[in-house]
């Protein structure tokens, strides 16, 4: 190339291939090999340029591009990073599924439990540190995420929950009863329990898969305390978390599972005293979400072996409810995976003031057999509120009944307490929506005026004072008459 570029330029000055004796000058030949020296170092820049110009605009060099199978499993790890916050490394905060279920429309209000209980959640959880939180002085480190699920039969009375924040999801019975092959099961689940075979949705809290944790609830339940100790057991392990010395347990004696699946408590007062396998409480259910463990027990239900007078397999489930939630999962955890689940102390956790023994309690004595089996047995109606992490609103009744529960018994003691708390999570409620604290009828005539922070004029579902629509915002004036509302003695719809 030196050559022809030597030959041209010699062309070009004297017209020639070559002149004279065909030497051509030195200071001519610097001149060319300068200019082609220049030549080269130009078209090197030009072609580094153009390549960093490429890159930059998002093309790869065909020796370095990655394999498109290793591109797609990346996306699909961020994905399952942001899909389940638990298992991100970067993720600060971990957010629980809490989810109820709604069988029915009944004569309670849904809403006004939702909105309580949705916001003793928010006390205690990450949130709870805003100042807004009056019931306890603590806060939890796990965000949450409010589900309903709702059976079709409810569809009318469940948009007010979405308007509290909660995600509406709609389902029906998983198993259609003329689908299950067990007779006895098939002809009598409908009325079982409270809600027959609707009772059935609740295990749908299985598939909210997007949880490493949810807890499943009744609308008449309030948390006073974070469940946190449950949460970091299951998702760290009971080890790492030293879950055994902050979790109380129904039976210390028996070993602790190492990663829970479940936390459930039981229904001791609806249990005879010897039964191996006493009913699950079905209104407080922390499970870890599962589609395997959600597939087993629609396996379970639609070969429907429930014997008359014995149960599920013959061994649980002949009481109360048994054929739906209250015998099913005891029957899973305690026969079928007898290591996956710890039960908890029914005083801490669901406490629901019940009398622990088979006899009546007079004048504060108890009497009869322990229905745990024990010789002896705690009495939960006499545990100190500050001990009480959840509770339940059965024996107790409904906390917007209005009921002052002011008699000086064992019993009475401790539900006016949970009723007072409830109202106290209902006026905090109202003061992060901008409103007054106490209702109109603070200072009324009826003498409970403070108990119930003004939202009771009276006893009874009559007296009390609704939360007042649009949810969320101030409104214009104190709260004013009351919308009338029937007291019943049975549990509203909702399960």
């Amino acid at each position: 190339m030196g050559k022809r570029l030597l030959q041209k330029v010699s062309r070009k000055n004297d017209g020639s291939s070559v002149s004279g004796k065909g030497k051509i000058p030195i200071l001519k030949v610097v001149q060319v090999l300068v200019a082609a020296v220049i030549g080269f170092y130009v078209a090197f820049l030009v072609s580094t340029t153009r390549q960093a110009t490429s890159l930059s605009d998002g093309a790869t060099p065909e020796r370095i591009q990655p394999d498109s199978s290793s591109s797609s499993s990346s996306v699909q790890r961020k994905a399952a990073e942001m899909d389940n916050p638990q298992q991100s490394s970067t993720t600060a905060t971990i957010t629980i599924g809490y989810a109820v279920s709604v069988t029915g429309c009944g004569s309670d209000p849904l809403e006004e439990g939702a909105a309580v209980l949705k916001h003793s959640i928010h006390l205690t959880s990450i949130h709870g540190n805003t100042g807004n939180n009056t019931t306890s002085n603590k806060s939890g480190k796990y965000d949450y995420q409010m589900y309903a699920i709702y059976h079709p039969q409810a569809a009318p009375c469940v948009a007010s929950l979405q308007e509290l924040g909660y995600i509406l999801l709609e389902r029906d019975t998983p198993i259609a009863v003329a689908d299950m092959e067990g007779d006895w099961l098939r002809t009598h689940i409908e009325k079982n329990g409270c809600c027959g075979e609707k009772e059935l949705i609740k295990l749908e809290a299985y598939t909210l898969i997007q949880h490493p944790v949810v807890v499943h609830l009744d609308l008449d339940v309030l948390i006073l305390q974070p469940l946190d100790p449950l949460f970091d057991a299951m998702i760290q392990g009971a080890t790492a978390s030293n879950a055994q010395s902050r979790i109380k347990v129904q039976w210390p004696e028996k070993p602790f599972t190492e990663q829970p699946n479940a936390f459930i408590t039981r229904d001791y007062n609806m249990n005879r005293p010897g039964n191996p396998y006493p009913p699950v409480q079905g209104g407080f259910l922390v499970v870890r979400p599962d589609m395997a463990v959600y597939q087993e027990y629609l396996d379970i239900i639609k070969k429907g072996d429930f014997q008359e007078g014995k149960g599920w397999g013959g061994k649980v489930g002949a009481f109360y409810g048994g054929m739906t939630i209250q015998g099913l999962v005891p029957y899973y955890y305690d026969v079928l995976h007898p290591h996956d689940v710890v039960e908890l102390d029914p005083c801490q956790y669901n406490q629901m003031c019940n009398n622990p023994r088979d006899k009546p309690t007079v004048n504060d004595i108890v009497n009869g057999r322990c229905r745990t089996g024990q010789d002896e047995c705690q009495d939960c109606r006499s545990l100190p509120l500050e001990q009480v992490i959840t509770t339940h609103f059965t024996l107790c009744q409904k906390p917007w009944w209005c009921l002052p529960q002011d008699e000086d018994r064992i019993q009475s003691r401790l539900c006016r307490k949970l009723h007072h708390a409830w109202y106290q999570t209902r006026s905090s409620l109202e003061v992060s929506w901008g409103r007054p604290a106490f209702g109109k009828y603070r200072n009324h005539k009826w003498k409970q005026g403070d108990h119930f922070f003004g939202f009771c004029r009276g006893a009874g579902g009559q007296g009390y004072i609704p939360i007042a629509k649009p949810y969320g915002t101030p409104i214009a004036k104190p709260y004013g008459r009351a919308k009338p509302t029937t007291t019943n003695n049975k549990d509203a719809a909702e399960s």
